[in-house]
């Protein structure tokens, strides 16, 4: 049985507070007053205080401004070109920090048999993969492969192939690394999709270290995933690519789907393991934004503190996509006591849409 031994994290210099973030998409959107206070009462709703950027002009003066254009108009606005430069200047760092957080402690980078990449907001070739590959000096033969352009449920696909990977290979030490940097595709045209998008979205990158289980290391036992498809919900959460970034389609009827389907869901992925919810001791649900926590709180009727740790996570940073269910599972795995029995649920949602889960037991 595969096993989940630590969770690093990292996170990029430019801390924003959310205030900060919305006078600045109010300067880009420059829409009218009345338009204006709805902004501000979306983003004064969030529930987000901070959000992390690898770009400093969110909490800057319009002439201290360096990623964005200070002329009239905002031209030339960022193209997909810049965007994908920033990309590659930052993603790879900031996953080999978050991967050297994960394993301080537990093994040497030499140690790392199979490494899996996870990212929506970039890529390239030679890509990000073979970047931690050179930047950490790891084996030239190592297993390596790249999870792209599955949203926010990504991390938990990865973890699936590291599930299978360590079932199969003894001895296996597999680093899942999921780092997005999502305010780099800000747009400036305020549709609802936009608006949303700047005002959840944020970068960071996280780790996971999954190992065959042998040596008997203190971590969470991966045992079992589900996954399925609402065909309904195809249309209201994608990716596109265009000349200015990745668009975000982000429609506010996805908290209505996840409330409508998410309590049968849940009870799906647990029957396959004879488990009710009661039985379940923590909750890792993907902090997409407020208004699906509600509706996850509402479709399994929590009586309340449940989903702590994801507001907590979606206090702090935002919504990173898929870094973010695994910094609410670090936050879980810190504060359980190994010497009783405990059940993790964990959900995390993307395009299709695709909802995915995954069971964990110490």
């Amino acid at each position: 049985m595969s096993k989940i031994i630590s969770i690093g994290k990292a996170v990029p210099a430019f801390r924003h507070n959310q205030e900060d973030i919305l006078n600045f998409m109010q300067k880009v959107f420059a829409m009218e007053e009345t338009d204006n206070r709805k902004l501000r009462f979306l983003y004064h709703q969030s529930a987000i205080s901070h959000r992390f950027s690898v770009i400093g002009d969110y909490s800057r003066p319009v002439n201290e401004w360096k990623f964005y254009p200070q002329s009239e108009h905002l031209e030339p606005f960022p193209s997909l070109e810049l965007r994908m430069v920033h990309y590659q200047k930052h993603a790879a760092a900031l996953s080999v920090d978050a991967i050297r957080n994960c394993i301080s402690g537990k093994i040497q980078p030499k140690d790392i048999t199979h490494l899996i990449t996870v990212s929506c907001t970039g890529m390239s070739a030679p890509g990000l993969d073979l970047q931690v590959v050179e930047l950490m000096d790891l084996p030239k033969n190592i297993f390596r492969t790249s999870i792209n352009f599955m949203g926010c449920y990504a991390a938990i696909h990865a973890l699936k192939l590291a599930d299978v990977i360590c079932r199969s290979t003894r001895g296996a030490r597999v680093i899942v690394v999921c780092t997005e940097l999502c305010t780099l595709h800000f747009q400036r045209e305020p549709t609802m999709d936009n608006i949303a998008s700047s005002l959840l979205f944020g970068d960071g990158s996280a780790a996971a270290l999954i190992t065959s289980g042998e040596g008997g290391a203190k971590g969470i036992s991966i045992c079992d995933f589900y996954s399925e498809i609402s065909p309904k919900g195809k249309k209201d959460m994608a990716w596109e690519l265009s000349s200015s970034g990745f668009l975000m389609t982000l429609s506010g009827y996805i908290p209505d789907l996840i409330e409508e389907d998410f309590e049968s869901l849940t009870g799906r992925a647990l029957k396959q393991n004879n488990l009710t919810c009661q039985e379940i001791t923590h909750w890792c649900m993907h902090p997409g934004g407020k208004k699906i926590l509600e509706a996850i709180h509402k479709s399994l009727h929590f009586s309340g503190g449940e989903l702590e740790d994801s507001y907590e996570v979606l206090k702090e940073y935002g919504n990173m996509s898929s870094p973010s269910i695994l910094f609410v599972l670090e936050k879980i795995m810190n504060k359980l006591d190994y010497n009783k029995p405990n059940t993790i649920f964990g959900a995390a949602f993307g395009p299709g849409l695709t909802m995915e889960t995954f069971l964990a037991k110490t």
